[in-house]
């Protein structure tokens, strides 16, 4: 037994156990969840080939969307950056690392805290950023409505699973 499925039974031992009451999906919610994947997974396949066409890699190009959209109560740290791109910290540092090496981002001293330091994006960031970003919103503008629409189908699958599982409990 290869490995990798070892790691898959692990996985699915940690899931706690459905109850019996729960209705199985249906092949109609299995296709509205594959159409949801399937047109999320378009997007993120054109964002990645947009950012390496620009010279990026895709994750340089998610580190400098993060950083220029941080929320106010956030300061763009190497942790906080980890933690939005769901990274390691290592992983994030080496991902700065190589965008510096590339100036389009440049690290600087926090002004309330010198000990620490913000990362920043640079002025050559910050127009390929821009024209990158522009791009995106042209594809969501064709794109979108098709996300939107499978979205709200998949959306609706719980209230579905409800019905099923409420009608299924009334028949017993």
């Amino acid at each position: 037994m290869s490995a990798a499925f070892n790691d898959l039974e692990e996985i699915l031992e940690t899931l706690p156990p459905l109850p019996s009451s729960s209705p199985v999906m249906t092949e109609e919610q299995y296709r509205r969840l594959a159409e949801f994947r399937y047109h999320l997974r378009r997007f993120l396949h054109f964002s990645q080939q947009a950012a390496a066409g620009a010279g990026l890699h895709p994750q340089q190009y998610q580190l400098l969307q993060v950083i220029a959209g941080i929320p106010e109560d956030c300061s763009p740290t190497i942790a906080t950056v980890a933690s939005r791109m769901c990274l390691r910290h290592n992983s994030v540092v080496e991902l700065v690392n190589r965008t510096i090496e590339e100036r389009l981002l440049r690290k600087v001293a926090d002004p309330l805290d010198h000990r620490r330091l913000l990362l920043q994006i640079t002025p050559a960031g910050e127009r390929l950023l821009d024209s990158l970003t522009e791009y995106h919103l042209r594809e969501l503008d064709e794109l979108g409505p098709e996300l939107i629409k499978s979205l709200k189908r998949v959306l609706s699958l719980r209230q579905e699973r409800r019905s099923l599982g409420s009608m299924a409990g009334a028949a017993d």
